[in-house]
């Protein structure tokens, strides 16, 4: 009998001997884990069972990963999803992230880094949908610059004629580090090590990547930027704002 708590993964993977390693490791540490071995099936398979999680290769045969999320997010926007993939382009990240990814694991990879990647990205998803103990010393509800609100429970940015961006979990929490730090650095590294667990390149062209979209969602206010601070990290600025 199935245990309802048990974390249920969707894999869709084309290379056999891959998914069965990924499968017999994941079912391993207590995971639930039904497999597709193409776009069209995955699709369907997200359709029937609805996972916790979606962990899926990019470049498969008839549908690829792009369009197979493409569609799943027509269906559900919040299921975490994490792409699995070869390709390592910048363009590629991009498009991935805009999709709705949560997060990208650079093939070859470790069994044990994919294991704590969706861990992660379960935790997330757990904690953006309950009521947690607030902290002795709580952070602000929303935190206010230039003429954005950032509601970091809700995950969404607000400005000041009343649109709403709703964010990923990793575009709230690099901008919640930034907007509270604004005028300072955020070293690239720790924060590196706080959200993807190591800095290795491809997680800092990740990182690039999410500066690049929080950048286009900040455009429509002139005097925010944030800034490039080569070989340390970035910083965001409010020019005319006593806090720099």
């Amino acid at each position: 009998m199935e245990n309802e708590n048990t974390p249920r993964i969707l894999l869709v993977e084309d290379e056999p001997a891959l998914a069965m390693i990924i499968q017999d490791t994941l079912e391993g540490e207590g995971f639930e884990v039904e497999r597709a071995a193409d776009g069209l099936r995955g699709l369907d398979a997200f359709t029937r069972h609805r996972p916790d999680i979606v962990v899926a290769d990019v470049m498969m045969p008839g549908m690829d990963g792009f369009e197979m999320v493409r569609r799943m997010r027509r269906i559900d926007a919040v299921t975490p999803i994490l792409f699995l993939t070869a390709r390592s382009s910048l363009a590629d990240l991009v498009k991935g992230f805009d999709l709705g990814a949560g997060d990208y694991l650079k093939k070859p990879f470790k069994m044990l880094e994919l294991i704590v990647r969706i861990k992660s990205l379960l935790r997330r998803t757990t904690s953006a949908g309950s009521e947690a103990t607030p902290p002795a010393d709580p952070e602000p509800p929303a935190i206010c610059f230039g003429r954005y609100t950032l509601q970091t429970a809700a995950q969404r940015l607000l400005d000041a004629d009343g649109h709403v961006q709703e964010l990923s979990y990793m575009e709230c929490e690099i901008l919640r580090r930034l907007s509270l730090g604004r005028g300072s650095i955020v070293e690239i590294r720790p924060l590196l090590l706080d959200l993807w667990h190591d800095d290795s390149p491809y997680n800092r062209n990740s990182l690039h990547v999410f500066i690049h979209k929080l950048r286009r969602r900040l455009a429509a206010d002139s005097h925010i930027r944030i800034l490039n601070i080569r070989g340390l990290g970035y910083k965001l600025v409010v020019e005319g704002s006593n806090t720099q």
